[in-house]
């Protein structure tokens, strides 16, 4: 691994519902030699320095708008937090809410998609993407879990669409990169995600047992592309 792989590479994990954790990319990490450490957004303090020193930053998702800063005013210092971090080209890794956040740290618009995108569908990848970490996942039904959207960054490139949702994954410069949808998402936490989003699933009209279904199909050819695209990334990074 090049540039910040050191002694003890860190991968500080920003959290906003216990739930929604590494998933499929906490071996992954393991893997390729990260002490991995979490801190729980709205609970425990955003240190600016551990922030900066990590090896890694993971920013992960959750059932809140980018643009509820009244309602959560946290978000204001994760957005600027987030933008140091990109401008010192560190590298960052985000995934839905955290995609979301990255975007509006680069000074992106984040706003309410056409309609609620949950389930397993393939994405299309760019001629970019395929070249990228997500080329391993070229067909594969991935999760999406979302009712946000964002318009691309300026310099950032694209990587991946859906017919709902034209931003599904881009990157900006070597370091940074920012999935809408979840390739993270499986191993046994998965059926935290049906309880804690009942709610959500429910206003939403659709079937708790038809998802758990979906999942338990695809779990098992979904774990090894998503530890692959992990590690894919973390062997680029450029220090």
């Amino acid at each position: 691994m090049k540039g910040w792989a050191g002694i003890q590479n860190t991968a500080l994990v920003l959290r906003h519902v216990a739930f929604e954790d590494l998933g499929h990319f906490a071996s992954a990490l393991q893997a390729a030699g990260y002490a991995v450490r979490f801190l729980d957004i709205g609970l425990d303090p955003l240190d600016p320095a551990a922030l900066a020193a990590a090896s890694l930053l993971i920013v992960l998702g959750g059932p809140i708008g980018v643009y509820e800063t009244d309602k959560y005013p946290f978000l204001i210092e994760e957005i600027e937090l987030i933008r140091q971090r990109l401008a010192a080209q560190k590298p960052i890794l985000g995934i839905c809410l955290g995609a979301q956040l990255m975007a509006r740290a680069l000074g992106a618009h984040v706003y309410p998609g056409p309609a609620k995108e949950i389930g397993f569908e393939p994405v299309h990848l760019t001629d970019a993407g395929r070249a990228s970490c997500l080329g391993v996942f070229e067909g594969l039904p991935v999760l999406h879990w979302h009712g946000d959207t964002f318009d691309l960054p300026a310099g950032a490139t694209l990587l991946a669409s859906t017919a709902l949702c034209r931003h599904q994954a881009f990157s900006y410069g070597p370091n940074a990169i920012a999935f809408q949808f979840h390739p993270e998402a499986g191993a046994p936490g998965f059926e935290r995600w049906l309880i804690g989003h009942t709610c959500e699933l429910a206003a939403a009209g659709l079937s708790v047992p038809n998802l758990r279904a979906d999942y338990q199909q695809l779990a098992a050819q979904l774990a090894a592309p998503a530890q692959e695209c992990l590690r894919r990334w973390l062997a680029q990074l450029e220090g």
